[in-house]
């Protein structure tokens, strides 16, 4: 059920998406009609990909980066191969990671210059390569050392380029340089403010703060840029009622932020501030219902949009949080990462069939495939 606190009144267009599970980050325009500009033509839904090792070839696909500025896009599988796709959906070029063997690199994202970084999880590094595939650079060894990973999660940018890495083995957020050189860390195995138990996902919102899902306490903690604790979200509208291992994070233009609450079956909208605004509560398999959500994304219209592992379908929502359409109900098999490219195709890393799916749309909110 959508509940909310108040009437609160929620924007039109999207200046920032941060689909956390998705590993993505993304900035989208807004038109000058807002929610009333004339919607996109209706173009016809594809899928690319199918299970297997070759290029245009998954195996079980699950994060998403997109680069709307070079019109690409990056899938990362759990063979450690990274691909780049035209938005098209025709492939170009894959590379295998050094890890290719062992697999189950987790996190990736395309930094303001355009080189994609990976957490190469289970080799306890992270790397960057350029857009054809070449490495320009590893950083990162298993320890507990400045500069060291256990098994890092994630990767996000901050103001100038600077990388920040989640780490779930180590239960901290250590900050690099673009270059990739170590400038600090923040985060111990405890509860108390500015500690985690399985740091998994961080994402920098607008103003620059870095919000960090804290797995294992079923907290969203919230830091500035030199990782100086500022807060923790955990209780949602009241004392009893907390989260329970957060995963997605999603910004919208009025900078609240909405969390994949994955083990109440919800999502939950707070302010910037960490106060409640609404969820969307309700387990179950019928419109506006969830079964382990796992990442959102929104469009330039402020339509939100959840993956479910449970349901194997995206949901899609309005900006005022009314459900509009199930899409691919027994299509998908486990989806996981989403992402939008700077013309409002949607983009879906469909980790059962080993592919990915894009959809287009009306403006009334009847999806193509």
């Amino acid at each position: 059920m959508f509940r909310t606190s108040h009437a609160i009144p929620v924007p039109a267009c999207v200046a920032r998406i941060v689909p956390a599970a998705s590993l993505l980050v993304v900035i989208a325009g807004c038109g000058a009609g807002g929610g009333d500009a004339e919607p996109a033509p209706l173009e016809t839904r594809f899928t690319f990909g199918s299970p297997g090792r070759s290029l245009g070839q998954f195996q079980y696909p699950r994060g998403i980066a997109v680069d709307p500025v070079r019109r690409v896009l990056f899938v990362v599988d759990k063979s450690a191969r990274v691909q780049r796709w035209s938005f098209d959906g025709e492939p170009q070029v894959q590379w295998r990671m050094p890890s290719w063997d062992k697999g189950k690199p987790t996190g990736l994202g395309v930094s303001p210059d355009g080189r994609v970084f990976v957490a190469d999880t289970h080799e306890h590094r992270v790397i960057a390569y350029d857009a054809d595939g070449r490495e320009l650079m590893r950083f990162g060894r298993y320890g507990s050392g400045p500069g060291e990973f256990i098994y890092p999660t994630d990767v996000a940018f901050g103001p100038g380029g600077n990388v920040y890495v989640s780490e779930s083995g180590n239960h901290r957020v250590q900050e690099f340089t673009s270059d990739g050189a170590f400038i600090t860390s923040w985060g111990t195995d405890e509860s108390g403010p500015g500690q985690f138990f399985s740091a998994m996902v961080v994402a920098v919102s607008a103003d620059d703060r870095v919000y960090v899902t804290d797995w294992g306490n079923s907290r969203v903690q919230v830091f500035d840029t030199d990782g100086a604790y500022l807060s923790e979200w955990k209780a949602v509208t009241s004392a009893g009622d907390l989260l329970t291992n957060p995963t997605g994070l999603a910004f919208d233009a009025d900078g609240s932020l909405y969390v994949v609450d994955r083990g109440n079956d919800r999502v939950v909208r707070f302010t910037s501030e960490g106060a409640f605004m609404a969820q969307w509560d309700e387990a179950g398999t019928g419109p506006g219902q969830f079964r382990t959500p796992t990442s959102i994304a929104f469009d330039a219209e402020g339509n939100f949009y959840v993956s479910e592992v449970g349901n194997s379908r995206i949901q899609r929502f309005s900006a005022s949080g009314e459900v509009i359409e199930e899409i691919g109900p027994l299509t998908f098999v486990m989806p996981h990462g989403l992402g939008f490219d700077s013309a409002g195709t949607l983009y879906i890393a469909d980790t059962g069939n080993g592919a990915v799916k894009v959809f287009r749309f009306f403006g009334d909110g009847t999806g193509q495939q």
